[in-house]
């Protein structure tokens, strides 16, 4: 990492406040760069301060960070703190109640729906809750490493959910609550879960979600249906934690595959408490009287780490949102960082677009004085809307943090630090603490310098995933085999002149949409499911908000017409099997797709087409090329 000049040629450079850097925990560039080197070079030591702001049960007895990330030397494993017990919601709970004095502290403001649908949840009323919770889990039988799988919006009780998992050792796999039966269902199957909490249903802006209907198509069966207020009524506050292995697994929670088949990330106790903890503080730059808001849902990693873990392991305020950022209008978000008094703001590049296009009125409308801090997640963002979010939303007083990570990573790996780190818009900058970033090119070699290629990771930080749940062989082919010796993280990466690093997209067949990933063979597979359809291949398209688009190409069995009612069948198809976050943008017609003599689709030319390039660079390998001519003639000009 070396220092960047105060302003690069013909480059755009900004700096934190003087202010801000005062109180900061990481004041400068150079502290940060310190700081960096002992986290890389003695991890042991920079994640063991760490661990003393926690409770431990019994101490570690191995090595502090044990690893293999070469797969030709043996299986690839982590392990952090191996040996040591503990508990996570102790540690965010308890620990704040009784030993930090929190009890009476805001936890949480919950904001509904319809605005004037409020309530405030101190940390003693959250243990409380989360106790009596723990207690009817264990009522029903479930124990010390049983999966519970959590279908749920965004209310108190979600939290309260996962945290009563987490206290009695018991695993969570959340469901974002967009997604369709089936893959409620093939989540629930994979990961073994031996019950399923859900609400009757919830309305997102003016559209009623009916989960209960979808979790099982019938309103109510009382042979196996009971009701959380009769339950929770009568049970106990009083739960003791069981306590846990360092290495004992957390939670399960399904990213899309590029084989199509959901992967079950399994994250663990310890290691996946220190991160969350020391990113969160870090990268917002936590202080105690900060009021925090992270739009994410819980349902996705970002609100695992950035909603629950993390914040509580630090004892912060923060808001849950429970609705859209447009509805009732598209001044909501600004509202209620107004009336909350939000001080650290984090939200995806997807919101932040759609919401500039309503220019700066709404946002104007609202006081935004209280805000320090902005933060960006999901997807790289373009530096238009990232010039936006600073100019107008944080009034070029806060600053932005760009974050990159991943589902896989547990929290933050490429980050600014609000006062540390000189901001390039677009930029996701440089390491968090100790994640040792490469780029590689397409033979495996490591590239110095300006450069651009695969970014991998050469050792592991405390918050890696362990395993793809029953199945590790999977864990190890997705992440490990390609490049033998570093993790491999499935996006391309650029290093400019001054070290700074720049998320250039995925390199896999995945395609992220609003910030979410999602598999282009899940979505061809469920498009070929229908009977009138031979063949699909899906690929991304450039869009003005969601970033990628779904621009999907059909080939029709024999003896069937393309038409208006067959495309309305299409994208009910795909929203029954996947979720509304996957219904494609575009469906086009294709007689034919482009294949090398092999068989095997060019997906590199259906994005040509996609976009209307004509300049497809080298199609020799192309078993029939009047397939191209017919594609472009039926392109979609227009979304359907």
């Amino acid at each position: 990492i070396k220092m960047i000049p105060d302003k690069a040629p013909g480059e755009e450079v900004l700096h934190a406040s003087g202010d801000l850097k005062k109180q900061a925990h990481i004041p400068s560039f150079e502290k940060y760069k310190e700081l960096y080197i002992r986290s890389v070079e003695s991890p042991e030591e920079f994640w063991g301060d760490v661990a003393e702001d926690f409770f431990w049960k019994t101490k570690y007895t191995g090595k502090f960070l044990d690893y293999n990330f070469d797969v030709t030397k043996g299986d690839i494993f982590v392990k952090c703190m191996e040996g040591a017990t503990t508990n996570i919601c102790y540690n965010v709970l308890d620990r704040n109640v009784h030993e930090r004095k929190l009890g009476d502290k805001v936890a949480f403001y919950w904001e509904g729906n319809e605005p004037g649908d409020e309530k405030t949840v101190t940390y003693r009323e959250l243990l409380q809750q989360v106790c009596k919770f723990a207690n009817v889990l264990k009522s029903q039988g479930v124990k010390k490493g049983d999966r519970v799988s959590i279908y749920m919006p965004m209310v108190v009780e979600l939290v309260v959910a996962m945290l009563a998992c987490a206290r009695i050792g018991a695993v969570h796999a959340i469901v974002f609550a967009g997604f369709s039966a089936e893959s409620l269902c093939e989540r629930i199957m994979d990961s073994q879960c031996c019950i399923l909490i859900t609400a009757d249903g919830f309305y997102r802006g003016d559209k009623l979600i009916s989960l209960k209907l979808i979790a099982d198509e019938v309103p109510w069966n009382p042979e196996v249906d009971l009701c959380w207020h009769s339950l929770i009524g009568g049970a106990s506050e009083e739960c003791e934690p069981v306590w846990c292995d360092s290495e004992d697994p957390l939670f399960i929670l399904y990213t899309s595959g590029s084989t199509g088949k959901p992967k079950g990330v399994l994250h663990t106790v310890s290691g996946y408490m220190l991160y969350t903890a020391a990113t969160f503080k870090l990268v917002f730059d936590y202080h105690s009287d900060d009021v925090y808001w992270c739009t994410a849902d819980i349902g996705w990693i970002t609100g695992h780490s950035y909603i629950t873990y993390g914040p509580l392991a630090n004892g912060a305020t923060s808001v849950l949102f429970e609705g859209l950022p447009t509805y009732p209008d598209v001044s909501r978000m600004w509202e209620i960082v107004d009336k909350y008094h939000v001080s650290k703001f984090y939200t995806a590049p997807t919101a932040i677009r759609l919401l500039m296009k309503y220019g700066s009125e709404p946002v104007q409308k609202y006081n935004r004085t209280s805000l320090k801090i902005l933060g960006t997640v999901g997807e790289p963002i373009n530096p238009e809307a990232w010039q936006w979010y600073y100019s107008v939303v944080g009034e070029k007083r806060c600053p932005v943090v760009d974050t990159f990570w991943q589902t896989e990573t547990g929290g933050h790996v490429m980050t600014p630090l609000p006062a540390a780190t000189p901001m390039k818009p677009g930029s996701a900058t440089f390491p968090f603490f100790g994640v040792v970033p490469a780029i590689l090119n397409e033979s495996g070699e490591e590239l110095e310098g300006p450069s651009e290629g695969y970014l991998v990771f050469k050792q592991p930080w405390p918050g890696v995933m362990r395993t793809v749940y029953g199945n590790h062989e999977r864990f190890e082919t997705t992440y490990f085999k390609k490049f033998p010796g570093f993790y491999v993280t499935g996006d391309g990466c650029r290093r400019d002149k001054d070290g700074y690093y720049w998320i250039t997209g995925r390199i896999d067949d995945m395609l992220n949409v609003s910030g979410h990933l999602l598999s282009t063979a899940e979505v061809e597979s469920a498009l070929v499911e229908h009977e009138a359809v031979a063949e699909a291949a899906v690929v991304g398209r450039p869009h003005p908000v969601k970033g990628e688009s779904l621009y999907c190409f059909v080939t029709l069995n024999d003896g069937i017409n393309y038409n208006q009612k067959l495309e309305v069948e299409l994208k009910k198809q795909v929203r029954e099997k996947i979720g509304a976050i996957a219904t494609p943008d575009y469906i086009q017609n294709a007689p034919g797709l482009p294949k090398t003599r092999s068989g095997k689709i060019m997906r590199r030319v259906l994005r040509k087409i996609a976009c209307n390039e004509q300049d497809l660079g080298d199609v020799s390998t192309l078993a029939d090329s009047s397939v191209i001519e017919q594609l472009f003639e039926n392109r979609c000009c227009t979304a359907v």
